[in-house]
């Protein structure tokens, strides 16, 4: 993939100043490059364990509905 990225739609930067790349990079990259990615749309595949249950279990509580 080799293209000039653009800001707020390949990329952004957090409160922390942290580069992070959106749902929509990952998507034109095609796959999981195993780093465990905030946007990640392919459930983190290539994360080794133990780490992948973490992120997947990190996901579903931070998109839980409020009870």
């Amino acid at each position: 993939m080799s293209k000039n990225l653009i800001k707020d739609v390949d990329y952004y930067t957090d409160p922390s100043g942290n580069f992070v790349f959106t749902e929509a990079y990952h998507l034109a990259k095609g796959y999981c490059c195993g780093h465990g990615c905030r946007h990640c749309p392919y459930a983190y595949e290539a994360v080794p364990e133990p780490r992948k249950q973490m992120l997947l279990n990190k996901e579903i509580h931070e998109f839980r509905e409020p009870q």
